[in-house]
């Protein structure tokens, strides 16, 4: 098997579709992680959540067909409504964060999803063809883990403003964020920056950084990568019990302050 064959190229994309009618995006951007467990939907739960504090309109496409969570970390259970011409409306969160989610639609949300990939990819789509968004400031839509169809699909198929790539302290999970990088690189797709996640543990008694899973390698990391390091988040138990509880939205961090900026303005024009 030759070099070309092993990667995605980026004469391979295919053409980009158009959303629902009458919706209408400032930004959409991704969120990536090279491998599973490193806290992907949390940050795009987080970085949707700040951006909505900051006055944006913001939406959550949560493209994690087989293994969705964002419906869980908003306490979301409700159905989508019909929009007619066979389109389906997003559910709302709390504060008004537009979700859609495979979660949303099956009989009971313990049900797996267990589909061929293509089937996946057609859902996938649908979620940014068939679903009637509104006008957004950003649309977040959350990967699943690596690098297969899904992921696949939303880079050649949904016009992207960009990735945010999302790590863990360990050099394994370093070595797959360059694959990640560079699955976007052959598809033309820009990357705004890397996220280590799960960074620190700060000591609740002293406060003293607690390093969990090693010594943090993130700027040299970036660096290698070539990528802008947008910041380094902690673990927080606090953040942890309220994904369980279905109340990211209440979770809060000075960190998160700075997320909005990660994306750039991305307000749309009238």
């Amino acid at each position: 098997m030759t070099e070309g064959q092993h990667t995605a190229r980026a004469e391979d994309v295919m053409q980009k579709i158009s959303p629902a009618k009458g919706s209408e995006f400032g930004r959409v951007v991704a969120i990536m992680s090279g491998k599973g467990g490193v806290g992907k939907s949390s940050v795009s739960a987080l970085l949707a959540v700040a951006l909505r504090r900051a006055g944006r309109e913001v939406g959550v496409l949560d493209a994690d067909i087989t293994g969705p969570s964002i419906p869980k970390l908003f306490g979301l259970h409700e159905r989508p409504r019909s929009a007619g011409e066979g389109e389906i409306l997003p559910v709302e969160t709390r504060t008004g964060i537009k979700v859609i989610s495979i979660n949303l639609l099956l009989p009971s949300e313990d049900d797996p999803v267990i589909w061929r990939g293509p089937i996946i990819s057609s859902a996938v789509k649908q979620f940014f063809t068939d679903v009637r968004w509104g006008r957004l400031d950003c649309l977040v839509v959350d990967l699943p883990p690596g690098t297969g169809d899904a992921p696949l699909t939303v880079m050649q198929s949904i016009p992207l403003d960009g990735i945010v790539v999302v790590s863990s302290p360990q050099e394994l999970a370093h070595l797959i964020v360059r694959k990640a990088v560079k699955m976007a690189a052959a598809l033309n797709v820009p990357v705004l920056g890397l996220i280590e996640n799960m960074s620190v543990l700060n000591c609740p008694h002293c406060g003293k950084p607690i390093d969990v899973f090693g010594e943090s390698t993130a700027e040299e990391a970036a660096r290698i990568a070539g990528l802008r390091l947008l910041g380094r988040l902690p673990i927080d138990p606090a953040l942890a019990t309220a994904g369980d509880a279905g109340m990211v939205e209440d979770y809060n961090a000075p960190w998160m302050k700075e997320m909005p900026a990660w994306i750039g303005d991305g307000r749309v024009v009238c």
